[in-house]
């Protein structure tokens, strides 16, 4: 089948080159000429294990471009894979959503096939049927689910290991409508060995955010318990490894610790929490599980400062920036947080991490123009009689922590084993 993937983010670059792995052609369509440029070239645009291999191996079957008529007229069906940022008030952004909509829509209406757009971007629930349908339906002068397919199609990918999830998958959700669109999506995902969930739209939309929502719970109940346990001298991850085997909770997402960053958890709990209240519910635990992560960044400096009270003029290694390990993604990254307070308190800043210092820098230029990088973890070792562990990349497993000061948000065992002084933060 012949796939278009509006944005070449993570989700869209993923999801593209999971299509050509199963057989099909795809055009990427980006607005960012060098991204364009690079996926021509058979260069990544993101850092996502395997991925860049995969352009290699299959180079014939995919192209870019920044032409949507090209893209929606040699295709049959089209993921919208764009960005939907938070606003200040924790609403999402639509405005790549609409921008999107409204170019596809354009190019549909010179078409005479059948064709199926799909909404793989994460939307609060109504918004493909309220938002995306009538800018589609205005532009190209044509009617939803009857002389083209809509649908939702939602993700559910963790950066680090997105190829795998997405050839693999827990489960297959389709929000559709009509059957000719379930059609083609069933033929689409055919390939793939995974339970498919078929639904309408809006209930498609709203399982990608109890989802979400449902697991950054479980890392802020984690440090709840975390913060508890380590006032009364506990290992939460002992707790957690109990709690964890009984089979109607399961171990996963009790890393008790830093927090949760990234794209997806942050921003997806605050949309629902303000689509919550604009119909009139108070969501008192969502409120909550964000109200925890945001303290988890202050409580490892408050420890911090047990050991080195005064920050003034004090040089601090840290040891990652990504928001997790495996992945150049610094959104919602608690080290920025962190490091933004060292400052503050006049702190000097030493940073290593092995994927993401350049996006740090880019990303939080308040803080990151005023930070020096290493060129390795061992560096920062040698500069630093203080460091953070900030992000689990498993090359800090392998450093010599003797005579250092070492907090730990993450849990490296090694720096267990080995510093002079160490702190876990929830341990």
């Amino acid at each position: 089948m012949r796939v278009s993937i509006i944005g070449s983010g993570y989700v869209g670059m993923i999801t593209g080159m999971g299509f050509v792995k199963l057989g099909n052609e795809v055009i990427f369509l980006d607005v960012d000429e060098e991204k364009v440029q690079m996926i021509n070239e058979g260069r990544a645009p993101i850092y996502e294990e395997g991925l860049e291999e995969l352009m290699t191996e299959y180079r014939e079957k995919y192209r870019a471009t920044n032409d949507y008529r090209e893209a929606i007229l040699n295709s049959d069906v089209t993921f919208i894979c764009v960005g939907t940022p938070s606003r200040e008030d924790g609403s999402i952004d639509l405005r790549f959503v609409e921008s999107a909509s409204k170019e596809i829509g354009k190019a549909l209406g010179d078409k005479e096939d059948f064709h199926v757009v799909v909404v793989k971007s994460t939307v609060v629930p109504g918004t493909t049927e309220g938002v995306v349908k009538p800018i589609l339906e205005e532009q190209s002068g044509k009617m939803a689910f009857k002389d083209f397919g809509l649908a939702m199609n939602p993700e559910f990918l963790r950066e680090g290991v997105a190829l795998k999830d997405f050839l693999n998958p827990d489960r297959i959700v389709l929000g559709v409508k009509d059957e000719r669109t379930k059609d083609v999506l069933e033929k689409l995902y055919s390939p793939i060995d995974a339970p498919k969930v078929v639904t309408d739209i809006k209930t498609a939309e709203m399982i990608k955010y109890a989802s979400n929502a449902f697991l950054a719970t479980k890392i802020s109940f984690a440090n709840e318990i975390g913060n508890i346990c380590k006032k009364l001298g506990i290992d939460s991850w002992k707790v957690f490894e109990g709690v964890g085997l009984d089979h109607r909770i399961s171990p996963h997402f009790f890393r008790s610790g830093l927090g949760f960053g990234g794209s997806c958890f942050p921003k997806d709990v605050k949309a629902i929490i303000k689509k919550a209240e604009e119909v009139g519910e108070e969501p008192v635990l969502l409120k909550a599980v964000i109200e925890v992560n945001e303290r988890q960044p202050i409580k490892l400096i408050e420890l911090l400062k047990r050991h080195v009270p005064e920050l003034k003029g004090r040089k601090i290694g840290v040891l990652g920036l990504a928001f997790k390990p495996n992945t150049d993604d610094v959104r919602e990254t608690r080290a920025y947080p962190v490091i933004r307070r060292l400052l503050e308190e006049g702190a000097e800043v030493i940073a290593y991490d092995p994927k993401a210092m350049r996006n740090f820098r880019k990303f939080y230029p308040d803080v990151g123009e005023r930070i020096d990088y290493a060129e390795s973890p061992r560096e920062i070792l040698e500069k630093a009689k203080v460091v953070l562990i900030l992000t689990e990349w498993p090359e800090f497993e392998w450093l010599d922590y003797s005579k250092k000061i070492v907090i730990d948000g993450r849990r490296i065992q090694r720096a267990e084993r080995t510093a002079e002084v160490y702190e876990g933060l929830c341990w």
